[in-house]
């Protein structure tokens, strides 16, 4: 059993990284100790949509997609933490409150238990400064940007 959870595992995790070619380059363009800004000015989407693969265990991002084990995800960017009524979030990422803007969706990527102890979010992080903004310009790229009020 645990050979097969392991292998699982492995398997799921291949299917996250590769693939991106130009990952040295878009890196060089970055720049030096590159900020958040300027790794999303070299973000891939393409590169997001394969990291989202490891999410879409839990998140469906279509719109109109059902919650699974998380909230859908068309349409986050811009929206308010916590914002979708048809899934049921944890008091902690409730009271959390904020909107998900691109320096919030990253400290979420880095670490959601670390943003919000006692969200029930148990996912480890993406550690990859250039993978979370790949994930982030994807997501941006999935459904309309929610203006902040």
């Amino acid at each position: 059993m645990r050979a097969a959870v392991m292998f699982a595992l492995a398997v799921l995790l291949a299917g996250c990284g590769g693939g991106d070619d130009d990952r040295a380059a878009r890196l060089r363009a970055a720049g030096p100790n590159p900020s958040l800004d300027a790794l999303l000015r070299v973000a891939s989407v393409d590169a997001g949509k394969r990291a989202f693969g490891q999410c879409g265990q839990c998140h469906t991002i279509g719109q109109g997609g059902q919650a699974l084990a998380g909230p859908n995800l068309y349409g986050i960017m811009g929206r308010a933490v916590a914002a979708d009524p048809r899934f049921g979030y944890s008091q902690a990422l409730i009271d959390h409150g904020g909107r998900w803007d691109a320096a919030t969706m990253d400290r979420w990527l880095a670490n959601p238990v670390a943003m919000v102890p006692g969200t029930r979010m148990m996912f480890g992080g993406i550690a990859d400064p250039l993978r979370r903004a790949d994930v982030i310009a994807y997501l941006r790229s999935a459904g309309p940007i929610t203006p902040a009020p």
